[in-house]
């Protein structure tokens, strides 16, 4: 600890003796130039930063403050729908999935509903068109596929089918 003073000390006389050899005039505009660098660094380092990130956050305020309002909204929205009952699906019958397969140009070589459950079989049918189809009985009918087998068939694209769908009563 000694050492660090006695290094200490023999700079500050080495700065002193340098110091005192300047004249007045020297003195003085070393000191003016030493006062303009300390501003300049206080400045660069901590004032401009602040004012600038200022600004930017006065600028993104009132688009934050539009998204807080939305997700408010949304978040209401969704607490009003967590409260709601679920919606039950209508009870399956076998007019009504004929209908639908109908609607989405697929036809089967076998249709059998049974209280949830759907028994179907296709031959040469499309496999987009079969996606799109349990897709849409999916998100409808809350029907699910409880056991399948596809096999491709024919021309690029072209499936056939055995599927057991059933409709679950809870909620998706």
């Amino acid at each position: 600890m000694a050492g660090l003073n006695d290094s200490i000390n023999g700079y500050r006389a080495h700065a002193a003796a340098w110091w005192s050899a300047r004249t007045e005039q020297e003195q003085r505009m070393l000191s003016i130039g030493g006062a303009v660098l300390a501003i300049g660094l206080v400045w660069s380092v901590l004032v401009e930063p602040a004012m600038t990130g200022r600004e930017k956050l006065q600028k993104q305020l009132p688009q934050m403050n539009q998204q807080m309002a939305e997700l408010q909204a949304l978040a209401g929205e969704a607490a009003q729908l967590a409260a709601q009952p679920a919606v039950q699906p209508q009870p399956l019958n076998k007019d009504a999935v004929a209908a639908q397969l109908q609607a989405s140009g697929l036809t089967t070589q076998n249709l059998a509903v049974t209280g949830d459950y759907i028994k179907v079989e296709f031959k040469g049918v499309p496999f987009a068109g079969l996606v799109a189809w349990l897709d849409a009985i999916r998100r409808e009918q809350r029907v699910r596929v409880q056991e399948g087998q596809v096999t491709q068939q024919g021309p690029a694209g072209q499936v056939d089918a055995n599927l057991t769908l059933r409709q679950e009563s809870g909620v998706q």
